[in-house]
């Protein structure tokens, strides 16, 4: 699935059309990836904290609490621990510090392509305990540093526009 909070409002925060607009898609997706595909055992209730669980990274953007948790994202979506980690693992095929880092590199190269935060200030913004968790997750997510990133996208800025 795309990352829709690269392509949103920012003054649509939380809207409630937001949210419905996301569960549709997701339901959609869910259907077409999980319902119809003979996955083993899909519950209903798994779909639901699916849903749930993108809208939180999507439109609220929790990834950028550093001290994001299982127990704390399952006290948001109100479910149990148990629940929520099977989802992430079936569903999302990763563990859920795996799928934060993912939303939070994403975030990060959003940044850089932009031009709107520094990259000294880039693992705090986009939600990294410490500099050197960042980088990891970077490198391994994107194959390079955040500092080549940056270079190969101004070079393909330049290039595009000549």
């Amino acid at each position: 699935m795309d990352y829709l909070f690269l392509h949103r409002d920012k003054r649509t925060f939380t809207s409630e059309r937001q949210k419905n607009l996301l569960f549709k898609t997701a339901h959609l997706y869910w259907e077409q990836k999980f319902a119809n595909q003979g996955v083993e055992k899909v519950r209903r209730v798994d779909c639901e904290i699916y849903k749930y669980v993108l809208y939180y990274l999507e439109v609220r953007q929790v990834f950028l609490d550093p001290k994001l948790s299982l127990k704390k994202l399952s006290e948001m979506i109100e479910t149990n621990q148990t629940y929520l980690s099977n989802v992430i693992n079936r569903y999302f095929g990763c563990h859920l510090k795996d799928l934060v880092n993912t939303y939070r590199v994403e975030y990060a190269k959003e940044l850089l392509r932009s031009g709107k935060c520094p990259l000294e200030e880039l693992p705090q913004r986009c939600g990294f305990l410490s500099r050197s968790a960042f980088y990891a997750s970077f490198s391994k997510l994107a194959g390079v540093s955040p500092k080549r990133y940056l270079l190969h996208e101004k070079r393909e800025y330049i290039s595009h526009n000549q």
